[in-house]
């Protein structure tokens, strides 16, 4: 037998929880501490803690997981935007991830 059979996979991300998790992202006091520091375990902690005052169960290392998706894809489609005459592409949560992310100084190229 192998041992991933007897590891079991988290449930996937339901759309409200995406949101949810994307709002206790966006609080100023976690954005800022995630913008300040390098070593981020204490702020997912924050996060996780947040979730799960809103009635979800997610770990820390889920909550980090599914915000650096997040950030990947937004950056993704950000990136292929800024192509000119390129398709404008968009991802699910485009808006609000942008509100969070758009003028973050971590994910603008230096020049």
């Amino acid at each position: 037998m192998m041992e991933s059979q007897n590891q079991r996979r988290a449930p996937a991300w339901t759309e409200r929880e995406v949101h949810d998790l994307i709002a206790v992202w966006g609080d100023e006091t976690v954005l800022a501490e995630l913008r300040s520091k390098r070593r981020n375990a204490n702020t997912y902690a924050k996060v996780s803690k947040g979730m799960q005052d809103r009635g979800y169960n997610r770990d820390v290392q889920q909550c980090s997981v599914k915000i650096k998706e997040l950030r990947q894809a937004y950056q993704k489609n950000r990136d292929a935007n800024s192509r000119s005459g390129s398709e404008p592409q968009t991802c699910r949560f485009y808006d609000k991830l942008h509100a969070i992310l758009g003028g973050a100084a971590s994910t603008d190229p230096p020049m």
